[in-house]
């Protein structure tokens, strides 16, 4: 199709996580006839799939309105369905970059199609860092007991009273931590320095913790366990030598990466880890007029569903509401 006959959509969201679909819900209710961009399943190096994180998450016990809990790729399902009932439009594909220099906006395909829209929500989300490993990734996704989320996944029966194991320094991984003592019988805190990256303050109100017992200069070489995790195998960064250490579950904190790469950060405010900024506070407007954010691809302090979702909310209504005031309907 030649480019200047292209139509122009009102709205394009980018991101098929509890973010990207709520805003659709919320931008269909409105009569703007969305269309998502779910996304390309992908693998670098960890299993990148349309719905988010939540796809690889086997039980959710903290989104409301299940009361038994939901497992994490059913929950995304049921979000997406309440989508489409209001005739949103999917498209699975990945959008490559975006030009948000003059408007409407161009987006670029990876099917290779270009589509003009008025407006464009960014919900892209971010993905956990994980360690590599293959029976890491394997047990992640069979609910096997590797988690890259203690405040998701640590309340569940399955730790409770139970060694645990966080791999990290920083001050998530000490929050991450702290958070694990409330039900684990013992959290192993395994970095590969000798002393913890975080805040002096998150640091010592983990090494003051009874249940917290720092592995000091040592990683990760290998998950051990068929069907649940067994064990760990270590390696001393200093000497080399291998251990194993017993533990039932582990929670992998070395970060997250949110997925903007495909944004230019000539156009767009991004911090220096490449989270989305929005200039107005409580607001979602990104720092271009007509650009909207939504989800972990803006939050790196709370990374839940339900905030994700309430962020996809805000977002469609300042989109819907910004469209209007453009005399667009």
């Amino acid at each position: 199709m030649n480019e200047q006959n292209t139509p122009i959509e009102k709205i394009v969201i980018i991101g098929s996580g509890p973010a990207g679909w709520t805003a659709a819900i919320y931008a269909a209710r409105a009569n703007l006839s969305p269309v998502v961009y779910e996304g390309i399943p992908k693998q670098n190096p960890s299993l990148v799939l349309p719905g988010g994180q939540l796809m690889l998450t086997t039980e959710v016990d903290n989104f409301p309105g299940y009361p038994e809990g939901v497992e994490g790729p059913q929950l995304m399902n049921d979000i997406k369905k309440q989508a489409l009932r209001f005739e949103t439009r999917i498209k699975s594909l990945d959008v490559d970059t975006c030009d948000f220099t003059q408007r409407p906006f161009t987006l670029n395909v990876s099917d290779g199609s270009v589509v003009k829209a008025h407006c464009v929500i960014i919900a892209t989300g971010a993905t956990a860092n994980w360690i590599g490993l293959d029976n890491e990734m394997r047990l992640a996704r069979s609910g096997g007991g590797v988690s890259a989320c203690a405040v998701c996944d640590g309340a569940l029966p399955v730790f409770r009273d139970q060694p645990l194991a966080i791999v990290g320094g920083g001050d998530s991984a000490m929050e991450e931590a702290s958070y694990l003592t409330k039900f684990a019988s013992k959290v192993y805190v395994i970095h590969r320095r000798d002393e913890f990256r975080a805040s002096k303050i998150m640091a010592q109100r983990v090494l003051d913790n009874p249940k917290c017992v720092p592995v000091w200069n040592s990683v990760v070489t290998d998950v051990l366990g068929e069907d649940k995790i067994s064990g760990l195998q270590l390696k001393d960064t200093k000497t080399g030598e291998e251990s194993t250490l017993d533990v039932k579950g582990l929670f992998v904190a070395i970060g997250h990466t949110p997925a903007t790469k495909f944004l230019d950060p000539e156009q767009i405010l991004l911090d220096d880890k490449g989270y989305i900024q929005m200039p107005v506070p409580h607001q979602s407007m990104t720092s271009i007029e007509g650009v909207f954010v939504a989800g972990d691809c803006a939050d790196s302090l709370y990374r839940q569903a339900i905030t994700a979702a309430g962020m996809g909310c805000k977002s469609a209504i300042d989109a819907e509401r910004w469209l209007a005031d453009q005399g667009i309907h």
